[in-house]
């Protein structure tokens, strides 16, 4: 029978208890390095290893490629996918199985700079950098980082390879162009950190790309190796500006281009990627930066035409990156780091930094506790309403006016004026003519011939033209017949020209004639519908250029027209 002590006695030991026990510090319990520990304990040599690949993988392909992502989850335990194109309910089904076959739940990456349509099909996009770049308030990029980050939730997705703080100051560059929100680097800083503490908040881990600086470039790192041929002091003080601005607010990651970069690498033709003096000396011990360092794709042939598949892997992992992108032959490279370190070629403190630094990434995007996709609703859920509202923000703060003689907006209409409107380009331009003719009378002039048209036009005292390109991430100048018209309309007529597509697109054209220029950067319903909107006064134009057309039109111009 359980003795009940008397109430008097135990009152006596509680406070001789409590006057000889000390107060005792709180412990707080790193749960974080106790899994990182114990699952990196549990792997054997080649699991660690495989831990460093993110390979790639599509949700459009055969059974075949299936079979094959799924032999390399099982031989070889490997870190990470990185999904390119497909669908959602196709890509979340795959990321469930791949998932449930893994023993570490894997890192599931993609490259989204304008949100998940970039790469899947039945999903919202945003407008691409440079319109964004052309944006005041950069609390509507912080909206859409956000936004961004609870689609990539939605799909499970934990990384996204965003943002591009390449600065932009090439407008013939061929691979960066509207992917970079400008020239200016304090602009592009700005709007890459606002980005960034949008997604990062919601749990994805962003990454800076392309370091050391893809933006003055005027090759492919797709196709070739770019050369960089700047001094180092430029490079610290331009190139490298936003990166550091991002490294001390904490971004998660920073990707690695494929550049020659002399000032940087004295080995000839070594990419940046694979430089120990980049990626070791330069982004970790000079600059600090203690994320995520991920190569740009070892595939593209700035890194691939280097050396051999395995070994271009083994070398990207020696120059310091942690995690190894879309390896042409992962099964082989994995062999080599592995022969490496049984060569002690690779030491156990650099194999355990790299691991356990992917291994503590994914237990901070709770990877440690994976959880399924669920697919019900998934197609509607990342085509709400708010990714619609977003984009449409974006744009009515984005569209920027240049030029405005003589206050030509807004227009006003006189029944004594005729206004005509001609269209340029292979885009379509419906939307934009559909909005303009339920404000005034216009009348389209759409003859193939400059010469006719030109004749036609003579009966109008005002003529708007509309310049449609159906791709708008192209940024090459308008076509020298296009030039031409436009200028030869221009000398005779209030000629205002409205430009869907890059405003690099005018950076050849004779602008001095036109009363006004409007540059709306994107082809979109939205886009076309909102700039008449401006024309006509019913809203202000609020962006400003996010990078130069000529010395008449810098970067920064923008004119606030009057209501």
């Amino acid at each position: 029978m359980r003795k009940i002590l008397p109430i008097v006695s135990i009152a006596m030991l509680m406070l001789a208890s409590c006057a000889k026990t000390p107060t005792k510090r709180i412990v707080e319990v790193d749960y974080r390095g106790q899994w990182v520990d114990s699952v990196y304990a549990q792997m054997s040599l080649k699991e660690k290893v495989g831990q460093l690949f993110m390979v790639s993988a599509y949700s459009n392909r055969n059974d075949g490629h299936t079979d094959s992502i799924q032999k390399l989850i099982n031989d070889y335990q490997i870190g990470g996918l990185i999904f390119f194109q497909g669908g959602p309910i196709r890509q979340a089904n795959q990321t469930n199985t791949y998932q449930a076959l893994s023993k570490v739940p894997m890192f599931i990456g993609v490259d989204g700079e304008w949100g998940l349509n970039m790469r899947l099909d039945s999903t919202a996009r945003y407008p691409y950098n440079m319109t964004l770049g052309a944006i005041t308030n950069n609390k509507i990029l912080e909206k859409i980082g956000h936004q961004i980050g609870e689609d990539c939730n939605r799909m499970g997705i934990h990384i996204n390879f965003a943002p591009v703080v390449d600065i932009n100051t090439n407008s013939k560059n061929p691979v960066i162009g509207v992917r970079s929100y400008g020239e200016d680097k304090y602009n592009v800083a700005k709007k890459a950190w606002a980005f960034t503490k949008g997604m990062e908040g919601t749990g994805v881990i962003g990454s800076a790309k392309h370091f050391p600086g893809h933006g003055d470039t005027d090759t492919d790192s797709h196709k070739t190796l770019p050369t960089v041929g700047f001094t180092e002091k430029r490079i610290d003080s331009v190139e490298l500006y936003p990166y550091k601005e991002l490294f001390s607010k904490g971004v998660g990651g920073v990707m690695v281009a494929h550049l020659n970069v002399p000032s940087l690498e004295p080995q000839a033709g070594l990419p940046s990627s694979l430089s120990y003096k980049i990626v070791t000396e330069l982004l970790k011990e000079q600059l600090g930066f203690k994320g995520l360092i991920f190569t740009d794709a070892l595939n593209m042939k700035g890194a691939a035409d280097y050396g051999q598949p395995g070994d271009i892997d083994l070398a990207a992992f020696k120059a310091g990156n942690d995690v190894l992108l879309f390896s042409e032959d992962a099964p082989k490279a994995i062999t080599k780091i592995v022969e490496a370190y049984n060569a002690k070629e690779v030491s156990e403190e650099r194999l355990a930094h790299s691991v356990k630094k992917i291994l503590a990434a994914k237990f901070d995007t709770g990877l440690n506790n994976f959880q399924p996709i669920e697919t019900k609703n998934l197609i509607t859920d990342l085509n709400g309403e708010v990714n619609a509202n977003l984009y449409a923000e974006a744009i009515r703060n984005a569209i920027t006016v240049i030029k405005n003689d003589n206050q030509m907006m807004p227009l006003k209409t006189n029944k004594n004026e005729k206004i005509a409107f001609v269209k340029l380009g292979e885009g379509p331009s419906e939307a934009f003519l559909k909005a303009l003719k339920s404000r005034a009378e216009v009348t389209e002039i759409s003859n193939t011939f400059a010469k006719t048209m030109l004749e036609d036009l003579k009966m109008y005292d005002k003529v708007i033209i509309g310049y449609h390109r159906k791709n708008s991430r192209l940024t090459y100048a308008l076509s020298d017949a296009d030039k031409k018209l436009i200028e030869s309309i221009a000398k005779d007529h209030q000629t205002l020209l409205t430009v869907f597509a890059s405003q690099y697109s005018l950076k050849e054209t004779h602008l001095d004639n036109l009363e006004g220029i409007l540059i709306s950067y994107e082809n979109s319903e939205i886009a076309n519908t909102v700039s008449a909107e401006i024309i006509f006064g019913e809203v202000e134009a609020k962006g400003t250029l996010p990078a130069s057309i000529s010395a008449t039109y810098p970067v920064h111009t923008g004119l606030v027209n009057p209501l």
